[in-house]
């Protein structure tokens, strides 16, 4: 792959370029949203360095991640779901926190162990997530084993992982950094930061872990993007495979989660799937990094959304739901053996593709 010059990234060009079209695109929404109610949550399973544990995920309803204003990532649509305005008051933060402790009263027989927070953006940014409503989130979940938080690696601190290690809870920062490789990382997610960055946060968690000593344990959980635009299916599985070697390599980064691109509204990749530029993965794809990864000193996983559909990452539809089943297993027990018990005639479509499809000529196949 070729290297391009530093002056494609000057004004006008490279991500200037993807962010004016992103913000054209983003600014035909129209819905607006209640900062008082949380963009979703859920109960589920998680798979942690402590073991398998229930898990309450939270996508708090923020202003929106600062990159995405400027124009953003070309497949992250969250962003058309923050509130208008571009801040939310610590009150309206704590509303949405009491609401997601109700759905978890109502649907869990007991507290969930591990608890995911999400902003589509950073909760470390005290811009969407500010440092009173911060702490009052430690606080409130100090009783809790574990936490997760997303957050761009700007923004981690170790201060501000104290606020949780603190109380004894097991903090991870997940950091969306969709591949180990700069190029592709600019070009075709248009995202501004470089690899040594991850590196600097992971870094910055592992001094937090020291901090911590043994009351808590302060580590990195990287979310890998399968299959940005612009790859086609075999360089999308050649870069994922290295993306997660590269991060189970990058001391205090122990678990990599790997996000199979969806098609979402108001993106540019919604723009090139309508115009027959983009197919969503396979998820025979996802099942082959799962299996050529499963012997790295890291916990990975994959959680498909939107598996099944066109807009999701999918095989024929005959199969889809029986290969996601084997995935989600793989994250669970982190046995690759799950794959040997699903097959399907399109296994062979699918490795046509890889060895067939061209940057030219993709997609190859819907």
């Amino acid at each position: 792959m070729s290297k391009p010059t530093p002056d494609v990234y000057e004004q006008g060009k490279g991500m200037d370029a993807h962010n004016q079209v992103m913000r054209e695109i983003r600014s035909r929404k129209e819905a607006s949203y209640d900062p008082h109610e949380p963009t979703r949550v859920w109960l589920d399973e998680d798979n942690t360095p402590g073991g398998v544990k229930t898990s309450l995920t939270i996508i708090l309803n923020t202003g929106g991640c600062r990159w995405a204003r400027a124009g953003g990532c070309t497949m992250c649509g969250y962003v058309a779901e923050s509130v208008d305005g571009g801040s939310v008051s610590h009150e309206a933060l704590m509303n949405q926190i009491d609401v997601c402790l109700e759905h978890e009263a109502e649907n869990a027989d007991e507290p969930a162990e591990l608890i995911k927070i999400y902003t589509s953006g950073s909760f470390l940014d005290e811009r969407e997530v500010d440092a009173k409503s911060r702490r009052a989130i430690a606080e409130t979940f100090a009783d809790r084993e574990r936490i997760v938080l997303e957050s761009l690696p700007d923004f981690v601190d170790r201060e501000k992982i104290g606020d949780f290690t603190q109380y004894g809870i097991d903090t991870d920062i997940a950091i969306g950094l969709e591949t180990a490789t700069d190029r592709v990382r600019h070009d075709c997610v248009n995202k501004y930061f470089d690899f040594a960055d991850f590196e600097d946060a992971c870094a910055e968690a592992a001094v937090a872990d020291d901090d911590a000593g043994s009351e808590a344990d302060a580590g990195i959980k990287a979310y890998l993007l399968m299959k940005p635009p612009f790859l086609t299916e075999s360089e999308a599985v050649d870069d994922m495979i290295s993306s997660i070697e590269r991060c189970a390599d990058v001391s205090g980064c122990h678990t990599v989660s790997m996000n199979p691109c969806n098609v979402q509204r108001y993106t540019m990749v919604d723009e090139l799937y309508f115009n027959d530029g983009y197919r969503p993965p396979w998820l025979w794809s996802v099942a082959h990094v799962l299996e050529e990864t499963a012997d790295i000193d890291a916990i990975v996983v994959s959680d498909p959304v939107g598996h099944g559909s066109d807009r999701g990452p999918h095989n024929c539809q005959e199969c889809d739901d029986l290969v996601q089943k084997a995935i989600k297993d793989f994250g669970l027990r982190q046995d690759p053996s799950v794959f040997e018990q699903v097959s399907c005639e399109c296994e062979r479509t699918w490795e046509v593709v890889m060895e067939r499809e061209r940057g030219f000529n993709q997609p190859l196949t819907r």
